[in-house]
Formats: C-alpha cells, sequence, structure tokens
C-alpha cells in the first residue's frame, strides 16, 4: 500500500514537472518569435524606415512607420565615444571620493527648503523641461542625498499638515494637523486646546538659544506647510476666526492659524514673514489694496496688530524698525535698518511665476534674498533658522497643469543656489526636500530630447492614438480628454495651451498626492547625516544636532 503510494506520488511529481517544462518552453518560444516583441520591454519604437539600426523586414517596418512619423532615436556625437561616458563617470567618482572629508563643524545656520509637492519624477521631468535630460537642478549638485518616508500616523498618503509636523517639528502625527501629536485627531479643538499634544518646531528650539527665525513662502503664509513652523492645530483649514466658527467652535478656545502667527509664542518672535494670504488677517469689513474684502469676522485687523506689537518692542528695547510690504518694489527697498519684515504680496496664494505680473510680484529667489538679509542683520553670534517653502509645485500638480509645477520647480531651484551661494559650506548647513510626491508620471519611450509637455513620439496605444509622456494617475485631466469614441486624438489638441490638464486614468476633482519616497539634499556641516533612507520626523533632528539647539542629542554634546 505504501509503496503504491509512493510510486502514486512520483507519476504526480514528472506530470507537474514535465507541464511547467513545456509551458516554461512555450514561453520561451513565444519571447524568441520574430513577430512577437517582448512585452516588458518593446523596441518597435526604434525600427522605423530611416533608422540606421534597422535589421526588420519591410513588412514590419511599413506595420509600425505607419504608427507614429518617423523619428531617428540617435545619440548626440560626443555621445557616441566610450571616453565622454567614462569621463563623466571618473567625475562623478572625484566628486564622491570628497565625501571621505565630513565637515563635522557647528551649523550656526541653517535653512530648511521644502518644494511642496516635489516628487523625484518631477525632478526628472524639469530637467527636460530646461532643455536636457543630463542637466543638473541647482540642489542635485549637493552631495549627500537620502529618501524619506512620508505616510503620516493614520494615513499612507500624507498632507501637507501632519508632513509640516513631522518635517519642522520632528513627530509624525494625523492627516491635517499641524504641531500636535497623533492623539490629537483633525478637527478635535478639544484636543488642540489641552497643550500636552502639542510639538513645537524647530524655529522655537532655535529661538529657545538665541537664533533669529523666519520663513519664507509663495502659497499664503498660514497654509499647512508655513503653519508647521509657528502653530499647533487640529485642522488646516482654520486660517482665520470664522473658519474655526463654521467648524462648530469658539476661536477664543482654538485660536486660528492666523492669530497663533501674530499672537503665538512663535509667530510673534519670527523676523521674517513673506508670502500671500492678506485676506486671512483683516476684517471682512474692509479690503485690501487691490480691493479685495478679508476673511475675518472678529473684527481685527492682524497686521496693525503685529505693526503696534512691534514697534512698542522697538520703542521699549531698541533695535531695529518693523516693515510691512506688499508688493515687490516696496520688497526690495526694504532697508538694512530692518529687524522684523512682514510681507503679504496677494490677498490668496502668490500667483504662479508663469502668471506672476514681474513689477508686482516678487519672485521666490528675491523673496530669500531680502529674508537672508534681515536674518543676517540680526544674526550675528548665534545664527539663523530659515524655512523655504515652494509651495506652488504643489499646485501645479493637483490641477494637472505640470508645466506650472516643472516652472515653479524651477523658481525653487534658483532660490536654493542664492542661499547656497551666499553662505558658507563651512558654517551653514542647507537641506532641500519634499512634503510628499504626486500621481505624475513620465512614461513611454519618447527620443532623447522630445518636448516634456507633447504627446510620447515613440508609439501609440492599442487604441491607435498618440499619448502624452506626462500623465497622472487621477485628476481634472480625465473626462477633459475624453470624446464619445474614447480617448480625444492629442495630435489635435494644444497641450501648451495655458489651462489644458493632463490626461489622468481617474476622474476627480483635484488631483491627489503620492505616497512615494521623496528625496533629501543636504550641504553644509554634518550634511553626511541626511543619507539613507528614514522616517520623515528625523530631518529637524538632524539639523538640531548639526546646529547644537533643541532637545535631543547634539553635536556638542557628543564632542
Amino acid at each position: 500500500m505504501v509503496f503504491g503510494r509512493v510510486v502514486l506520488a512520483w507519476l504526480l511529481l514528472v506530470q507537474v514537472l514535465t507541464t511547467v517544462e513545456v509551458t516554461a518552453g512555450a514561453a520561451s518560444n513565444a519571447w524568441e518569435d520574430e513577430d512577437s516583441d517582448h512585452w516588458m520591454h518593446p523596441q518597435s519604437f526604434l525600427f522605423r524606415e530611416g533608422n540606421p539600426s534597422t535589421t526588420m523586414t519591410k513588412t514590419r517596418q511599413k506595420r509600425f512607420s505607419a504608427k507614429m512619423p518617423e523619428v531617428r532615436f540617435q545619440p548626440v556625437d560626443i555621445e557616441r565615444h566610450p571616453d565622454y561616458w567614462n569621463n563623466v563617470a571618473q567625475t562623478i567618482l572625484g566628486r564622491q571620493l570628497d565625501k571621505n572629508q565630513l565637515n563635522t563643524k557647528v551649523a550656526k545656520n541653517v535653512i530648511l527648503f521644502m518644494g511642496d509637492g516635489l516628487s523625484i519624477p518631477t525632478l526628472a521631468a524639469t530637467r527636460v523641461f530646461l532643455g536636457d535630460e543630463s542637466t543638473e537642478l541647482s540642489f542635485e549638485k549637493f552631495p549627500y542625498v537620502g529618501l524619506s518616508k512620508t505616510y503620516c500616523t493614520n494615513v499612507q498618503v500624507a498632507d501637507s499638515a501632519c508632513t509640516a509636523t513631522a518635517v519642522l517639528a520632528g513627530v509624525k502625527a494625523n492627516y491635517g494637523t499641524i504641531g500636535l501629536s497623533a492623539a490629537a485627531a483633525l478637527g478635535d479643538c478639544y484636543a488642540q486646546n489641552n497643550t500636552d499634544n502639542h510639538v513645537q518646531s524647530i524655529a522655537k528650539w532655535a529661538q529657545d538659544y538665541g537664533m533669529a527665525t523666519g520663513f519664507v513662502t509663495n502659497t499664503q503664509v498660514t497654509n499647512a506647510s508655513p503653519a508647521g513652523v509657528y502653530a499647533n492645530t487640529a485642522n488646516r483649514n482654520w486660517e482665520n476666526d470664522d473658519n474655526v466658527r463654521q467648524s462648530g467652535f469658539d476661536p477664543s478656545v482654538c485660536p486660528d492659524i492666523a492669530t497663533q502667527l501674530v499672537h503665538g509664542d512663535v509667530g510673534r518672535h519670527l523676523k521674517v514673514i513673506l508670502g500671500g494670504g492678506r485676506r486671512q488677517f483683516y476684517p471682512n469689513t474692509s479690503t485690501d489694496s487691490e480691493g479685495v474684502p478679508g476673511r475675518r469676522t472678529d473684527g481685527m485687523d492682524l497686521i496693525k496688530h503685529w505693526l503696534h506689537h512691534k514697534r512698542s518692542h522697538q520703542q521699549n528695547h531698541g533695535g531695529g524698525r518693523a516693515s510691512y510690504v506688499q508688493n515687490r518694489d516696496q520688497l526690495l527697498e526694504v532697508d538694512e535698518d530692518t529687524e522684523y519684515l512682514l510681507g503679504l504680496f496677494h490677498a490668496n496664494h502668490v500667483p504662479f511665476h508663469m502668471d506672476a505680473d514681474a513689477k508686482v510680484i516678487p519672485t521666490l529667489e528675491e523673496m530669500v534674498g531680502k529674508a537672508m538679509d534681515v536674518l543676517e542683520r540680526d544674526s550675528h553670534h548665534r545664527g539663523y533658522f530659515l524655512f523655504v517653502e515652494g509651495g506652488r509645485i504643489d499646485h501645479g500638480h493637483h490641477t494637472s497643469q505640470p508645466a506650472k509645477a516643472f516652472d515653479e520647480t524651477v523658481e525653487f531651484a534658483k532660490a536654493i543656489d542664492l542661499a547656497r551661494r551666499r553662505t558658507s559650506l563651512e558654517d551653514t548647513l542647507i537641506v532641500v526636500t519634499s512634503d510628499h510626491s504626486h500621481t505624475m508620471t513620465m512614461s513611454g519611450y519618447s527620443s532623447r530630447g522630445n518636448d516634456i509637455l507633447g504627446i510620447n513620439d515613440s508609439q501609440q496605444g492599442l487604441d491607435s492614438l498618440p499619448y502624452a509622456t506626462i500623465s497622472y494617475a487621477n485628476g481634472p485631466g480625465y473626462e477633459r480628454n475624453l470624446d464619445r469614441d474614447g480617448r480625444r486624438n492629442l495630435n489635435q489638441v494644444d497641450m501648451h495651451q495655458e489651462d489644458y490638464k493632463f490626461p489622468s486614468t481617474v476622474p476627480l476633482g483635484l488631483e491627489t498626492h503620492g505616497g512615494d519616497d521623496v528625496a533629501v539634499f543636504a550641504s553644509g556641516p554634518w550634511a553626511h547625516l541626511f543619507s539613507g533612507t528614514y522616517e520623515q520626523n528625523f530631518i529637524p533632528h538632524g539639523m538640531a544636532y548639526a546646529a547644537c539647539i533643541g532637545f535631543g542629542r547634539t553635536a556638542c554634546g557628543d564632542q
């Protein structure tokens, strides 16, 4: 009986192995069939009439050249030679070997740049947007690069509130909350009012040490990311008192974000506040310089409160003057005696760089330059901490308008380049990162140098229609790129039109964030701490270590 069972088991095993072998053989034959492209690595787009690399039959050339216009996938002359690539690699090797010279000096100054929504695919696409795939953005030349994990305590794909708490306060938090631990749920005013749930940002750590502090953004200064510098709120949308009331709570119990910026422990000590969002600071019974009514229902004009507080401080304690500016000319005219600077350049977010009136709206680079002027004046002994957000990268992606996101990334890189050139590698740590990614992808096998905002020039879909190199997993570009018969023919669409929204797979009113890791670039003292892969909330702890501030382990304590 036992022998019979063994024989039966053996026969079954042979049958399974024979089936696997036959199946594998069939698959192997399928890959080798000259009329079948390897489905994971298609090459048909390379074989067009006139392409000297083709070895296909004329029948197959005709079949595939009918799909798309003739394209020559040829490298530039210099890249044909191995010596070119060997020299490139040796140059990179030299840069990598330089990393052996670790900078372990104390960071007198710390600048944190955050590109809101600056995903890794956005970096790659922006290089092409600038003209060439091999282009390096300013911060991509920084010697140390790491990856940050962006999830928050209760979500896989984060928003800019919980990530602001991680990047600035060193604690992961719940979606939609800022400056609170995960013990506080979204919209819980009572949890916000409990100071045991409050977590303080690196700006507070710097202020306690005596450093000058400030922030720059091209969003509203009460938006989620900059609010992470100074606010503790259970809802990122509570930017003014009316927002709190609309949620059914008392603003005197749970102060709104704008109030915290002007009167809060961290906000009132900030030397520089530059960005948009004027409407959050004055009553709905008055208008700003552009005729836009305010959003406040408590009758308070917080801009006047800010000026009064700073002038009282100057009279009682001496020091420089306080300046409030609303346009580019006023910003650039700020003199060297200014100790406190508030700049609100729009009622809402600062306009996209592509849309802005350059005579009225300062660039991110200009705002950063002026912020550094003020902070450097006040930080001769203890240094400064500056937070800079390129916030409109995120907004370009949300509306499925990648050109705006790419252009904002270029402006972001210019501001970083200015900061690095103006400071010393010996005493200023600069960290560049993002809070989260987006669902934008750069796909297909387009030829080198193909228009990143155009159609993929290598192949078409199975519906015999072209597709865009840039697309989104979800967003408002879904229905706009459909007609009665299916996908729209993108050859008949002006994809460079300002309001064109790129295709998406799932229809949504706005595109969502992505859950990918994001890059972290670092340069200056202790920059090597930021290599590797780590939790996002490590970032401020690493900066604090380098600057010898905060409550945790520091370079000064270790030495």
